[in-house]
């Protein structure tokens, strides 16, 4: 059965409505995706624990979409993604986090989004109960009849209710099993006596006296909602299927991995970067590594490396790791035309966001196609003699040509402002003719 959802083509052309340019690497990624849903469908289970996924290792400057292939592709097959920086970690024996810490780290990541789904479907499940139960207190009655419940029910729904006072049950947890630390000071007899009954208290059968407290009815529904969910999920079903999704369908992309490679002339006063290569070696291969939550295979987790390779080669790597990074794809530049691109035709661009933001004080900003090229020139030229940092870039100039209007925005009355290419060249001259570019390394 055909996912047309994760064909390439379809995966390239939800990629390309967030990442300009870098074709090759959207085509490469794409493939190794369309290879993991593909080897899910063979029968043969023995063939199938054979067939490994083609990790990949990008190769670019900063900025360049090397992060945002990676971030894509986990959000359009709703997998677990985890981003670590190489250069974090350290070999064992040293002080610092060990390697295996990434995989205990995708498996909490993978939790908390399997929890978040499962709250999310009980908030719909449940959200009538509490309503319901909330409507109870409003009346002060255990039972309504149908048509009086279903009156005061719409009621509530429609926020007439909103912010009626009712009184709610909120239950103490048990101190059993628990260390009980208290300090007395030299209160009255009464504040020991208080004291020491708490204490017997949490010896005496578990659970203490609910507690009542006050709380609008909008609060209240929210309350009742949240104890709702608590009673009724289950970690016990949760966990199973994180470890499961996690090795195999977990996404891990390591940025920075040039920073380890063994370079020529390096100092030993440095953590060996070796030894953290030999450490990633045997996740990337497969090996099972011991979680909180249980045992994670590491086989079938896709692994997508990035590094610029600006001071080192891939070359630096050593020749094991190499062989587990068998697609080497290296990106290019950013072009003036790719930053034209990003500003206007990316979706949620950060012009497109800028005027969503100035829209609240109602400002409605526009921008010539003069004043993104000239910005998209700006940017170029910030990065050929400051730093190349890519199309990170464009949002701090964005910024800062929209600052003074940010800054005197709202206006007395609704305003529109085009922003024009004399307008930008106003915002940079003074900053290019001293060649005051400092503030511009980020």
């Amino acid at each position: 059965m055909i996912d047309n959802k994760l064909v390439p083509k379809k995966i390239v052309e939800e990629l390309d409505k967030y990442i300009v340019s870098q074709d090759e690497a959207k085509k490469n990624v794409a493939i190794s995706l369309r290879n993991r849903y593909r080897r899910k469908e063979i029968e043969n289970e023995t063939l199938r624990k054979e067939i490994t996924p083609k990790n990949i290792i990008l190769m670019g400057s900063t900025g360049v979409g090397k992060t945002e292939i990676a971030r894509r592709l986990a959000k359009i097959t709703d997998s677990p993604f985890l981003k670590v920086e190489a250069t974090k970690y350290t070999e064992v024996g040293y002080v610092g986090k060990d390697v295996e810490s990434i995989i205990k780290d995708l498996v909490a990541v993978t939790i908390t989004k399997l929890k978040n789904e499962k709250i999310e479907s009980l908030r719909k499940e449940y959200y009538m109960n509490a309503v319901e139960n909330v409507a109870k207190k409003l009346n002060s009655l255990d039972t309504l009849n149908d048509e009086f419940k279903n009156e005061l029910v719409n009621h509530i729904l429609e926020g007439k209710y909103d912010n009626e006072i009712v009184e709610v049950e909120k239950p103490k947890s048990s101190n059993i099993g628990s260390p009980i630390v208290e300090v007395v000071g030299a209160g009255d007899e009464r504040e020991i006596g208080s004291v020491l009954e708490n204490i017997m208290s949490s010896f005496e059968g578990g659970a203490k006296r609910p507690k009542k407290i006050k709380m609008n009815v909008k609060d209240a529904i929210e309350f009742m909602l949240n104890k709702e969910i608590n009673e009724n999920i289950d970690m016990d079903e949760i966990i199973p299927q994180a470890l499961k999704m996690a090795e195999e369908d977990g996404i891990i992309f390591i940025d920075e991995i040039d920073k380890i490679a063994e370079r020529e002339n390096s100092g030993r006063s440095e953590v060996s970067r070796q030894g953290v290569q030999r450490d990633i070696l045997p996740i990337v291969e497969g090996t099972t590594v011991m979680t909180n939550y249980g045992p994670v295979k590491t086989d079938h987790i896709l692994f997508i490396a990035a590094g610029a390779f600006s001071e080192s080669d891939f070359s630096d790597l050593m020749p094991e790791l190499q062989g587990r990074f068998p697609i080497v794809v290296e990106m290019k530049d950013l072009t003036k035309e790719d930053f034209i691109k990003i500003l206007t035709e990316v979706e949620f661009n950060i012009i497109e966001q800028y005027k969503t933001l100035l829209k609240a004080d109602g400002v409605e900003i526009s921008f010539s196609k003069g004043a993104v090229e000239k910005i998209a020139e700006t940017a170029l030229k910030l990065n050929d003699n400051v730093e190349n940092i890519g199309a990170r870039r464009l949002a701090a100039i964005v910024e800062l040509v929209l600052r003074e209007i940010m800054f005197e925005a709202p206006y007395d009355e609704p305003k529109k402002i085009n922003i024009d290419k004399k307008y930008v060249e106003k915002v940079f001259k003074s900053q290019f003719e001293e060649e005051n570019l400092d503030e511009y390394i980020l």
